[in-house]
């Protein structure tokens, strides 16, 4: 089982602890399903760039990059090299934590 950490950029909002997490799920659905706001405008198949996120920590216990979540996360606003798309973040069977923070996301709405 995971922790995952939820941090915001946008103000005014306290980073939420999930734990608990089972693997064989994406970051992007661990937000959905404990009330995370989280953008996914294509549905969470990596045709976009509003699941974009920071990892902080715990990389290595996410699916790899792929050259295709790669080319959609140069798109993002302010990527970093901790840019990652939250659901191409499957996790992978075991425990451990997790920490990421989640872009302001008001300036996304013109997406």
């Amino acid at each position: 089982m995971y922790t995952v950490t939820f941090k915001f950029e946008q103000k005014g909002l306290e980073p939420v602890t999930i734990n608990n997490v089972e693997h064989d799920q994406s970051i992007l659905e661990v937000a959905l399903t404990n009330d995370i706001e989280l953008h996914h405008n294509c549905g969470g198949v990596c045709a976009c760039s509003t699941c974009h996120l920071y990892v902080e920590k715990g990389e290595d216990f996410l699916e790899e990059l792929s050259d295709k979540e790669e080319d959609f996360i140069d798109r993002a606003i302010n990527p970093r090299l901790n840019s990652r798309l939250g659901c191409q973040c499957i996790l992978h069977p075991g425990d451990g934590e997790i920490e990421v923070t989640l872009p302001d996301q008001t300036q996304f709405l013109g997406e």
